[in-house]
C-alpha cells in the first residue's frame, strides 16, 4: 500500500509499460498476520484506471501469467502467494488474459474462484456433486479485464452463483462479478471471503477455516444460493 501514489501517478496515469508482482496476498500469508496480509489489493487496483489485474490459482498458471504479463500491453499487476499450493493444472495449459477457464460444467450452480480459492472450490464441488448437485466452476484468474461472457453465460445457465477469493468481500472478483450481473443478468450471488475485517497470524488454511472460506462455507453457500433461485 506504501507503493499506491507510485503506482496511480507514476505507472498507469503515465501508461507506462511496468509489470508488478505482488507477494504475500491475502490471509494465506498465514503467520505473518495482518499487517502483511493484503487483503485489499485487488479493490485498490480496481479503481486505478488502466491497471490489468491477474490472480493465478497454482505455481503452473502462475508461470503462465507471468509470461503473459510479459508481452501484454501496459501495467500488470499479478497477485501472487507466498506458501506452497496444491499444483491444479498441467504445464500444457492454454492461458490468454482476460478468458477465464471453465474446468467443469453443470446446471445447477455456478462456482466462480480466483487464486487459492481456486482448489477449495473444486473440492467443494466434488462434495455438491456427491449430493446430486451440479456445479460449474471457473477460475477468474483476470479479474481485470473481468471475462463478462463467460460470468454472464454461467449465470444464464445455472441462475445463480458463488465468488470465492481470499481478499476482502468488498472491491474484488465478487464485487466485480456483483456489478456484471446487476447491469446485464440478475441472479442471487454469494461472496465468499474475508468479512470486511483484518486478518491474524496462524496456519494459512486454518485462517481461512476460521474466516469463513472453508469447503464446508462453499458447500453451504451454493446450497442456499439454489434455495433462493
Amino acid at each position: 500500500m506504501r507503493a499506491c501514489e507510485q503506482i496511480r501517478t507514476f505507472i498507469s496515469y503515465g501508461e507506462l509499460n511496468v509489470k508488478i508482482g505482488a507477494s504475500h496476498a491475502g490471509l494465506h500469508t498465514g503467520m505473518d498476520g495482518a499487517t502483511h496480509q493484503a487483503i485489499e489489493d485487488v479493490g485498490i487496483m480496481r479503481s486505478v484506471p488502466g491497471i490489468t489485474i491477474l490472480s493465478p490459482a497454482d505455481a503452473v498458471s502462475a508461470k503462465k501469467a507471468t509470461l503473459a504479463a510479459a508481452e501484454y500491453p501496459g501495467p500488470v499487476y499479478i497477485r501472487l502467494i507466498r506458501n506452497a499450493v496444491p499444483v491444479i493444472y498441467q504445464e500444457d495449459l492454454p492461458y490468454s488474459i482476460g478468458k477465464a477457464i471453465t474446468l467443469q460444467e453443470g446446471s445447477d450452480i455456478g462456482l466462480i474462484a480466483t487464486g487459492v480459492m481456486l482448489h477449495r472450490t473444486l473440492q467443494a464441488a466434488e462434495l455438491l456433486a456427491k449430493k446430486g448437485i451440479k456445479a460449474t466452476v471457473v477460475d477468474a484468474h483476470t479479474i481485470r479485464p473481468l471475462d463478462k461472457e463467460t460470468i454472464l453465460q454461467v449465470a444464464r445457465r445455472t441462475g445463480g452463483l458463488v465468488v470465492a477469493e481470499d481478499h476482502n468481500i468488498n472491491g474484488g472478483l465478487g464485487s466485480a462479478v456483483c456489478e456484471v450481473v446487476a447491469e446485464e443478468y440478475p441472479v442471487p450471488v454469494a461472496r465468499i471471503g474475508l468479512p470486511d475485517v483484518f486478518g491474524e497470524s496462524g496456519a494459512p488454511d486454518l485462517l481461512l477455516d476460521e474466516f469463513g472460506m472453508s469447503v464446508k462455507d462453499l458447500v453451504e453457500a451454493a446450497e442456499k444460493i439454489i434455495r433462493r433461485k
